[in-house]
Formats: structure tokens, C-alpha cells, sequence
């Protein structure tokens, strides 16, 4: 499986417990785990699945997260599943009637790891693939987490909708973007991306400068003197907001260079002919 290492399948610290009712299909379960992989989430429990338990589609669906599908508990009743939690969010995209307070998952995620670092137990249900939770069941739930979708398309599947919850929990407390892999760590953060070099130091930047200038003014780039001075900002400026790196700074000095002696040689060839003529 692309962006998964197998041998780093070690249980993570405390996190939410993903509960799921009634789910109705194994590779429903496997994919649901794989998502709860992605973003560090690692106790599964399964109210009532519908195909019984264990189940191999799970374990195949799961795509390498098969230590949370071997390690994940059944439960007769929701209520079984949830005795131990303190606080437990249901996930619905559908209108309740009922007086419940209603949170996005970003919100979620932010309360979560509040709870979660004060030492309380967490869950989040996830509903049945067609029906989702019914109000008894979001009735034992302490807060509603519904996701800004579009209305008239609203329903989600069950990975997906792990996935979403996941990430808002996982993303505030991720260290690094991405897959590590033998070759290079994984990436440190969003921004510039510079492996195998560096920034350019001003020393280097204003150098480039100084022989762009003086090919230029050479190449009679500047019509007139009096708006030279404006033409090189705005140059500098251009070459600034583009953040080079060492080597790239490198690439363009030679690239002036190569260019510089294409034209000293064709006009070293000029002034044969005409001597010669």
C-alpha cells in the first residue's frame, strides 16, 4: 500500500474511541480503520454489525491498519460500549428536534483534545451506512457534530466521515506532513521545500544582482540613466519575491554568464570579419 509502513503499526497515545453501530458491511469496517490510521486513532468497538464478527472483509479492507481491526471489541448494546467514556459526540447530518447542542468537527477537535489531555475518556458514534444513528441513540450522546456540507447532498459514508473526524482531532497535534520513507523524513511542515539546499544567503542574492547589472549595462539594456535606477528595483524586487535558494542562485549566474559569452563570441566574430574584409 503506497504511504504506509507496516512496521511503524505500534498503538499511539490516548485518543478518541471510534464507535460504530451497526454497521452493516465488512469492508465498511476496514476502510473506516484504515482512515482511523491515518490520523492517529486506534480503539475501534462495534455495536451489533450486522455481518457478524470478526469478519475477513474487514481485515482486507483495512489496507495494512489490521492492528486496530484484530484488537477491536464487539458490543451487545451502545450503552455497553459507551459505560466507560465521559463524554461522547454523535455524528449526524440530519436535523434532530431534539434541544442538543451542535458542533462542527472542527469544533469537535479542538474539544476533543481539551478532554482528552484533561484524562477523560471520549467517543464518537458513527452511524448505520444508510440510516445513521437514530435519536435513542444520539439521545446518549453528549453533543452533536454535524459537518458543513452541501445541504442538498449531504450524506457521507462511514470512512469518510472517520476520516473527517480523525483529521480534525489528529491535526493540531501532528508533527510532520506526509510519509517518511528510508530515503527522507517526512516534511517538517507546509512552506518552502528546499532538500538538498538552502536559502541564498543576501551575500549571494546581491552578487547575482551585481553581475545581472553589469551584463545589462553592458548589453545596453538602460536606455537612460534616469530610469535605470527604477528598472533595477524593480528587478531586485521580482528576483526577491521569488525566495532562491543557493542553487538556484547559481543556475541564474550561469546562465548570465552562458549567455555573455555567446554574445562576446559572436561579437569577437563580427570584428574578424570586418578586420579581415
Amino acid at each position: 500500500m503506497a504511504g504506509t509502513d507496516k512496521t511503524r503499526n505500534q498503538q499511539l497515545g490516548p485518543a478518541p474511541v471510534a464507535v460504530l453501530v451497526s454497521p452493516q458491511l465488512g469492508e465498511n469496517i476496514g476502510t473506516a480503520a484504515r482512515a482511523m490510521a491515518n490520523f492517529g486513532l486506534h480503539e475501534l468497538r462495534l455495536v451489533d454489525p450486522r455481518d457478524g464478527w470478526p469478519n475477513e472483509k474487514a481485515l482486507t479492507s483495512s489496507s495494512g491498519a489490521n492492528w486496530i481491526i484484530e484488537r477491536a471489541s464487539l458490543h451487545a448494546s451502545l450503552p455497553e460500549a459507551l459505560n466507560d467514556m465521559h463524554y461522547v459526540y454523535a455524528t449526524t447530518a440530519r436535523p434532530r428536534g431534539m434541544v442538543k447542542e451542535v458542533i462542527t468537527p472542527e469544533q469537535a477537535g479542538h474539544d476533543m483534545r481539551a478532554r482528552v489531555a484533561r484524562g477523560e475518556r471520549v467517543a464518537i458514534l458513527f452511524g448505520r451506512e444508510r440510516t445513521g444513528l437514530t435519536n435513542d441513540e444520539i439521545s446518549l450522546a453528549d453533543v452533536i457534530v454535524t459537518a458543513p456540507v452541501n445541504p442538498a447532498f449531504a450524506s457521507i459514508n462511514i470512512a469518510q466521515a472517520v476520516l473527517l473526524m480523525g483529521y480534525e482531532w489528529y491535526k493540531d497535534q501532528a508533527e510532520t506532513l506526509g510519509q517518511q520513507t528510508p530515503e527522507l523524513p517526512a516534511l517538517e511542515g507546509p512552506g518552502l521545500q528546499t532538500p538538498d539546499t538552502r536559502l541564498a544567503t543576501k551575500e549571494e542574492l546581491y552578487g547575482f544582482f551585481d553581475q545581472l547589472e553589469q551584463e545589462l549595462d553592458a548589453a545596453g539594456f538602460f536606455k537612460t540613466d534616469d530610469k535605470k535606477p527604477g528598472m533595477l528595483r524593480n528587478i531586485r524586487n521580482l528576483f526577491a519575491r521569488a525566495a532562491l535558494t543557493e542553487q538556484e542562485v547559481r543556475s541564474l549566474r550561469g546562465i548570465v554568464s552562458s549567455l555573455t559569452r555567446v554574445h562576446e563570441r559572436r561579437r569577437e566574430a563580427r570584428a574578424r570579419q570586418e578586420g579581415g574584409g
